[in-house]
């Protein structure tokens, strides 16, 4: 049986983008072809939970390498543009001085195909919220479908 969404999707706006590579540059400091993170869609505190995308391109580094000829984006990049989004997360809570690193990854299951062309929709839900220790639970989707889940652990350096 598939794992159930974080959230109910039906209740964000998937077309509102609330900060762009701009605003998310203010708050996370990855770079160029680091940066993957294209969007915060939804940012609720209250009730632990944010939402964000990547658009995945057919003209990223990774590309040429990855299976060539059938280009898969990879798990670890996934992995990375979910960390992205929890320390813009934790960023906007306790101010852009501190950074957040990774801790830790576990129970990451990869479900699914991400090819360019796709976004992938990024769902983070905050289980623990420190000035030293974050833990998320984070899901990524591809037209409605979870293409990989996990649990994300942010220390802050």
């Amino acid at each position: 049986m598939p794992p159930k969404l974080l959230m109910d999707l039906s209740r964000v706006k998937l077309d509102r983008v609330e900060a762009g590579p701009e605003e998310i540059r203010r708050y996370n400091p990855q770079r160029h072809e680091f940066e993957q993170l294209d969007g915060i869609i939804h940012f609720d505190p209250d009730r632990a939970i944010i939402v964000g995308f990547k658009d995945v391109g057919a003209d990223e580094f990774w590309v040429r390498g990855h299976i060539p000829e059938r280009p898969l984006f990879p798990g670890v990049l996934m992995c990375e543009a979910a960390a992205q989004l929890c320390s813009y997360y934790y960023a906007r809570i306790w101010g852009s001085e501190r950074f957040l690193g990774f801790g830790g990854l576990d129970r990451v299951k990869f479900r699914g195909q991400v090819v360019p062309g796709d976004r992938l929709l990024l769902l983070a839900r905050s289980t623990e919220m420190s000035r030293r220790r974050t833990i998320f639970e984070v899901q990524g989707i591809v037209d409605g479908r979870i293409v990989f889940e996990g649990v994300v652990t942010g220390m802050a350096m």
